[in-house]
């Protein structure tokens, strides 16, 4: 997530939206909607970029991001045999990360594997404590870098899932993290020496001494998935639905149980009139919750995933949870949110011997707290009841927006969406983000 000033958001918007539609009015000239129909791409796919963007708070990221698509003789396009998705890229106030992920359902006949590696160094790391409103967002905080962390992490992922019909498989995988967190440096990167709000969450005992500085966490999840998908990346039909449990075993006998619960629906609007392909209203319903045991505060934001869409998903708040709120801004023993949102195509075209199409999204996203997190530890520190915080915790927040979407072999899709929250309490300024892939 990026939060920049206005005048930069507009630029940056006119800029992209330019060239997508000076690429759209190219491969609209040079085709037809009947040679659409009969694309199919064989061997190796590139989709490499410079990741280049500003952010107020995290300077200018510089560095490469893109995926790599093996689709042989092309009998199972749009489908690839195996996907390889990569980024390495630095901010100027300190921020690096460096991912890799490959994933494929052909390596081994009737299983998918997916496996992935991370490593971040975060010296300004969003925190803005627990349970979404229960902690209030104050905008003259922010200027003094009250919201920040240093955190550096690295993590390995590893997850299979078996077929036992073409739309049901069980999956399961494995997960090792190693979390270092420490008090931000606000003097390095001149902002006000004075405690921020990770330290006052130390001082008053809701983060407790054996987690404040991070730790080890070995996770398992197991479970089962239904897919009727037609596409993957951008599905025009279908459902998904995924259930599972998610086992932690963390360091200072931080262990626990979740369990997690995904159901996306895709369904085709046959307007008939876009050459391009019909709209798909779109929406996913989902849920986290803590079963047994203590989840540390630095895993609780992490949103468990069978198979990742992204480099990492974290919520509520962010580009792949709910949109229009800021990073990790709702962070619960138990949440619950919806998105919903219209997709709709407006070119496709050929370019360089690949298939291309535009589309935008306008969206709707909305998230509850339904399991709050160390409710009683923050009242006693706020010096108020329990009820009356709980209150605050599980008010709906609710945002909207619009994205603007650019395909390349059904595949790889950039992405640009805009937002805001509803809500103050929660901080409502404008949300912008520029990645890859829809939300789900």
């Amino acid at each position: 997530m990026f939060i920049v000033d206005i005048k930069s958001c507009i630029l940056i918007i006119r800029k992209i939206f330019a060239l997508i539609v000076l690429l759209s009015a190219v491969g609209v000239s040079a085709q037809t909607a009947d040679t659409v129909e009969k694309e199919i791409v064989r061997g190796w796919s590139v989709g490499a970029f410079p990741t280049i963007s500003i952010s107020n708070t995290l300077g200018f990221q510089y560095g490469a991001f893109g995926s790599l698509f093996y689709y042989g003789d092309g009998t199972t396009y749009p489908d690839p045999l195996h996907k390889f998705t990569f980024e390495g890229s630095h901010f100027t106030k300190g921020r690096s990360r460096f991912y890799a992920t490959y994933d494929s359902k052909y390596l081994i006949p009737d299983w998918r594997l997916t496996l992935s590696a991370l490593y971040m160094i975060d010296p300004l790391a969003y925190f803005y404590g627990f349970n979404g409103a229960a902690q209030p967002y104050a905008d003259s905080l922010d200027g003094q870098n009250h919201y920040f962390l240093d955190r550096r992490f690295l993590q390995f992922f590893a997850n299979v899932q078996r077929e036992l019909t073409p739309e049901v498989k069980v999956a399961g995988g494995i997960t090792f993290s190693h979390y270092d967190i420490c008090d931000f440096d606000s003097t390095e990167y001149g902002g006000n020496p004075s405690q921020g709000l990770y330290q006052n969450y130390i001082s008053s005992g809701i983060i407790s001494p054996d987690e404040a500085s991070g730790g080890n966490v070995l996770e398992v999840r197991a479970g089962m998935v239904y897919d009727t998908r037609d596409i993957e990346a951008a599905p025009n039909s279908g459902v998904l639905t995924e259930v599972f449990l998610n086992g932690g075993f963390a360091s200072g006998s931080h262990n626990y149980l979740k369990l997690c619960a995904y159901f996306s629906h895709f369904v085709r609007i046959p307007v008939g009139f876009i050459s391009a392909g019909d709209p798909v209203f779109a929406y996913r319903l989902a849920y986290t919750g803590t079963l047994a045991g203590d989840v540390p505060f630095y895993m609780q934001q992490i949103v468990p995933m069978l198979v990742p869409h992204t480099m990492l998903t974290e919520g509520l708040g962010s580009a792949k949870t709910m949109r229009g709120l800021f990073e990790n801004r709702i962070v619960a023993d138990g949440v619950a949110w919806a998105n919903f949102e219209l997709r709709v195509k407006l070119f496709k075209f050929t370019l360089w011997n690949q298939y291309f199409y535009t589309a935008v999204n306008p969206f709707f996203d909305c998230g509850i707290v339904t399991q709050p997190y160390r409710l009683d530890r923050q009242a006693q520190s706020f010096g108020i009841t329990e009820d009356a915080l709980r209150r605050k915790a599980q008010g709906l927040a609710t945002a909207a927006g619009i994205g603007f979407k650019l395909a390349w072999n059904e595949n790889f899709i950039l992405s640009l969406e805009l937002a805001r929250s509803f809500d103050s309490a929660l901080g409502n300024d404008l949300w912008f983000d520029a990645g890859v892939n829809y939300v789900f």
